[in-house]
């Protein structure tokens, strides 16, 4: 029983990548006509605010592949929370449009990090008979992340 917790308790750890995934995706609806106002953008500038995200994740995930046979699931993780609250740390202090994009870019970086590395991981350390139920979470809490983010608006 004890075993089962902690597998259940470690696949819930790995899969806040997958909340952070979901609601970094998300949560720019929200704050976008506050960016436009802030940082004077156009059509052009606010699209490239919101897409630059995926083009991060895009390079995370194909960066990711390789990382993760040479460091391992488990430190690509941490690497991919680290990207994380540097760029949230990053987002929330930029003081021009230029900054901004290339810490939400770094993001984007840790959305694909993490979205490649998470599920493995927890697919690594889950019983077979397991499996499938504790990579769900991850999905669940890519959908949960999702959520939050317009809850927060």
């Amino acid at each position: 029983m004890k075993q089962k917790n902690y597998t259940l308790l470690i696949s819930m750890v790995a899969a806040c990548g997958g909340l952070l995934f979901g609601f970094d995706t998300a949560v720019i609806s929200g704050v976008l006509p506050i960016l436009q106002m802030h940082f004077g953008l156009n059509e052009l500038m606010s699209g490239w605010v919101v897409s630059i995200l995926t083009i991060g994740c895009i390079i995370g995930v194909i960066a990711a592949g390789r990382l993760v046979d040479k460091y391992g699931r488990k430190k690509l993780l941490y690497i991919a929370s680290l990207m994380f609250i540097v760029s949230a740390v990053g987002t929330a202090l930029s003081a021009n449009i230029l900054v901004f994009q290339c810490f939400r870019f770094l993001g984007g970086l840790a959305v694909g990090t993490a979205s490649m590395a998470s599920p493995m991981y927890i697919a690594e350390i889950a019983p077979a008979n397991k499996r499938g139920q504790m990579v769900s979470i991850n999905q669940l809490t890519i959908v949960t992340g999702i959520l939050l983010a317009f809850f927060h608006k």
